[in-house]
């Protein structure tokens, strides 16, 4: 069995690496770049291409024992343009969902795992939220994400295990955590959109790669399956303990979320974006995800509580800035 690792030069995408190598796998990592360490870069084989194109696939010959791990994707990590998101998504996202599943389908590879996000799950009216609850996604990125879903869902031939993560982070996570580390790391004011009582639950980027593996053992149930911490903190409880980790003299600064939000709108609008809708939209509610059937059907269970998880994520972000 190959296990094949579409965008496996990113964050998650090299911690699962870093996980099936200690099991002896065969690994193929296909992405447009190649990953950024040298030790792991000779343990592997790299076929670079791009999803959205099928002949760039069609290097990978893929077989019918082979599993396919799909983290590649667009993301808020990327640079995200201010106007025409949706086909900006849709073009990695869906299409490339797209290309993989033909090319699944034309091989008869049967087994893939897909991370996609709790996004498509928009405001939820219920906490914690089930799997099976309706999917109605605020902004670009979730319906990008939602429409891969159904494409794994109908896809004949195909044993897809769909995962659904709160925020992934851990050593070497930086994207929009960037900016709030960078606060931290300065000393300044901290800002929270409301008073910072709600929950606010991550995940470990270590607990994801082993929810993939452990997927692939069960044959690729299909879920959905929500990954997400056991215990999360408030908002106010888990900024604390990173401003205490850093030593710093930052102080949480709590201001009313909807004149916040209103102004991080405009700020979006003008392209000069803090947060994405879609992020902030959420900020100051309880968003928990029920991960029973995951522990259940899986035998998963998170390793790390929230706090941390974030203070692995800003001690790297220390590393790279020093």
């Amino acid at each position: 069995m190959r296990h094949i690792i579409t965008g496996g030069s990113g964050f998650t995408g090299k911690v699962l690496i870093r996980q099936l190598l200690e099991q002896d796998a065969e690994i193929i990592n296909f992405d447009i770049q190649p990953i950024n360490d040298p030790n792991l870069s000779k343990k592997i084989k790299l076929i670079q291409g791009d999803i959205r194109s099928p002949a760039d696939l069609a290097q990978l010959k893929l077989r019918p024992d082979d599993v396919v791990y799909h983290l590649a994707a667009r993301q808020f990590a990327n640079t995200v343009p201010r106007t025409g998101r949706d086909a900006w998504f849709n073009d990695v996202n869906v299409v490339g969902t797209h290309n993989i599943v033909h090319a699944m389908q034309a091989a008869s590879t049967r087994l893939l795992v897909f991370f996609s996000t709790d996004m498509t799950y928009g405001k939820p009216k219920v906490c914690p939220i089930p799997p099976d609850y309706p999917q109605n996604p605020l902004g670009s990125y979730g319906r990008s994400k939602l429409q891969a879903e159904c494409i794994l869902r109908s896809a004949e031939g195909i044993s897809a295990t769909i995962f659904r993560p709160r925020l992934i982070t851990g050593y070497g996570r930086l994207g929009i955590l960037g900016k709030l580390f960078y606060l931290i790391h300065k000393g300044l004011p901290v800002p929270m959109i409301g008073d910072g009582k709600n929950r606010y639950q991550m995940v470990g980027v270590e607990d994801c790669a082993r929810a993939a593996i452990l997927a692939v053992t069960k044959g690729c149930p299909s879920g959905p399956f929500n990954l997400g911490s056991e215990h999360p903190p408030t908002t106010r409880e888990l900024l604390d303990g990173i401003i205490r980790h850093a030593h710093s003299r930052s102080k949480l600064l709590a201001v009313p979320a909807a004149p916040l939000k209103v102004l991080l709108a405009i700020l979006d609008k003008l392209g000069l974006t803090l947060l994405y809708p879609e992020q902030f939209e959420i900020a100051d509610a309880d968003i928990l995800l029920d991960t029973t059937a995951t522990r259940t059907e899986l035998g998963w269970s998170p390793s790390h509580d929230d706090i941390q998880m974030m203070n692995m994520a800003y001690d790297s972000f220390l590393k790279i800035i020093s």
